[in-house]
């Protein structure tokens, strides 16, 4: 999960930085979040990141408003890149089954290598914050129906109300099946990746069958 780039502080009128919106500061305060995470677990509590960014906790949240905000600037952060990587790779020039190969297993490596800034923003900031399961869950449906516009134009489904439906269920199932995975480290990683991707292509593929009711 790669991070932020860097944008030029906002100004207040005489040229100064605003006020706990330097977006430089922003970056070093989403840096130490990050390595508290990793390194202490989706539980770290804010007071670990506060000091690991050298400030105090009220600070911490003057620069993002709330924990509301530092959640959604680390869910921005960091789901946003993870969607885009897999957009990536679905969009390569290739057949659906290596496509799909391709696109699960970006997705898998990417939540395995981050598995506690995963859990961190999938569970505990979605939980604690409506507002981030909100921002999370418009990127990953985004995603669906991006997929879903795919699969019409590639033809592999013909009814663009059936694609939605097919879109959203495989990628809900890739989802689940991450989770289960991230727990169950004994699973061979390309023995999930070649399953996961019989399933996907299967669902597509049966999806386009003519509707049987």
């Amino acid at each position: 999960m790669s991070p932020d780039p860097v944008v030029p502080p906002a100004t207040a009128r005489g040229g100064r930085a605003l006020r706990g919106r330097d977006p430089r500061r922003r970056r070093a305060i989403l840096d130490a979040a990050d390595a508290v995470i990793q390194r202490e677990g989706p539980d770290a509590p804010m007071t670990a990141i506060a000091a690991e960014a050298g400030i105090s906790k009220p600070i911490l949240y003057r620069h993002f408003g709330d924990k509301s905000g530092l959640y959604r600037a680390l869910a921005e952060r960091h789901v946003d890149p993870l969607m885009e990587r897999v957009r990536e790779k679905l969009r390569e020039p290739a057949d659906l089954r290596p496509r799909v190969r391709a696109t699960v297993g970006t997705y898998l490596r990417m939540i395995g290598d981050n598995l506690n800034l995963y859990r961190f923003l999938m569970h505990r900031a979605t939980a604690e914050d409506p507002r981030t399961r909100g921002d999370v869950g418009l990127m990953v449906r985004r995603f669906g129906e991006e997929f879903a516009e795919t699969l019409v134009a590639e033809r592999h489904i013909a009814d663009p109300v059936r694609a939605q439906i097919v879109a959203h269920a495989v990628i809900g199932m890739v989802q689940a099946a991450g989770e289960w995975w991230l727990d169950h480290p004994e699973i061979a990683y390309d023995d999930v990746i070649e399953d996961l991707t019989e399933a996907v292509v299967g669902a597509v593929t049966g999806g386009g069958a003519p509707h049987a009711g």
